[in-house]
């Protein structure tokens, strides 16, 4: 009798070990491809690791509103990776209606280098608009700062400047968030109206984590993420 219970005991505490060691729910998918790519509800995610210098990464996935990222980027300088999710949107500022994104984030707050950032391009990528909801660590934008203003329902530093390829307008919110809703149109038209750019068609718009550094390895997670275009 006493040999089994002692049984039971010990196969009861195996169960309880591999019910902990075992993820909770495993995502849809994943990849630790440099250019791994998973398309979802009209939504491309990419894992994105375009930088030098880079360490491991690896993206998952639920579904394009649910994602993450683990990455283990060296201290060194530099950005390594933009993981991000795209929707194309395909139509000049003129005729765009209301056109808004939500985002919800959970990221790491110390001992990294990264924006959590929306990325915003015309259709012939000849300009790019950055939205940094929240950065930590020696980030900073490229360009020169232009005029602090309220747009798109947040505060921004507003920066204006080329990579060589493309104008970069890199919109820096004053203050970090982790969640909200930005109105891109109101956005696209900030610039169309002072001269920055013209009745451009708007293509795609993607979000995600531009990750300098991240050292021993930390999360990103994307809680909720949509883009609503009319």
């Amino acid at each position: 009798m006493l040999r089994t219970a002692r049984l039971l005991v010990i196969a009861l505490i195996s169960a309880l070990t591999l019910a902990v060691a075992a993820p909770a729910n495993a995502a849809v998918w994943s990849s630790t491809d440099r250019w791994g790519t998973w398309t979802n509800g009209g939504y491309t995610l990419y894992n994105n690791i375009w930088g030098s210098g880079y360490g491991p990464q690896t993206i998952w996935a639920n579904s394009y509103s649910n994602w993450g990222v683990w990455a283990n980027h060296p201290n060194t300088g530099g950005i390594k990776s933009y993981p991000n999710a795209t929707k194309w949107i395909g139509k000049p500022v003129s005729q765009l209606g209301a056109t808004t994104s939500s985002f919800n984030v959970t990221v790491p707050t110390s001992g990294v280098a990264f924006t959590t950032a929306y990325d915003i391009w015309s259709s012939d990528n000849a300009h790019e608009i950055m939205l940094w909801m929240n950065k930590y660590g020696a980030v900073g934008p490229l360009g020169t700062l232009q005029t602090t203003t309220s747009v798109g329902g947040h505060t921004w530093q507003i920066y204006r400047g080329s990579n060589g390829a493309n104008n970069v307008y890199s919109f820096v919110r004053t203050s970090n968030t982790s969640s909200g809703t930005v109105d891109i149109r109101a956005i696209a038209q900030w610039l169309r109206t002072n001269g920055w750019w013209g009745d451009v068609t708007v293509g795609n718009v993607q979000f995600g984590y531009e990750i300098t550094s991240s050292p021993g390895g930390r999360d990103f997670t994307t809680n909720s993420f949509s883009v609503t275009a009319s």
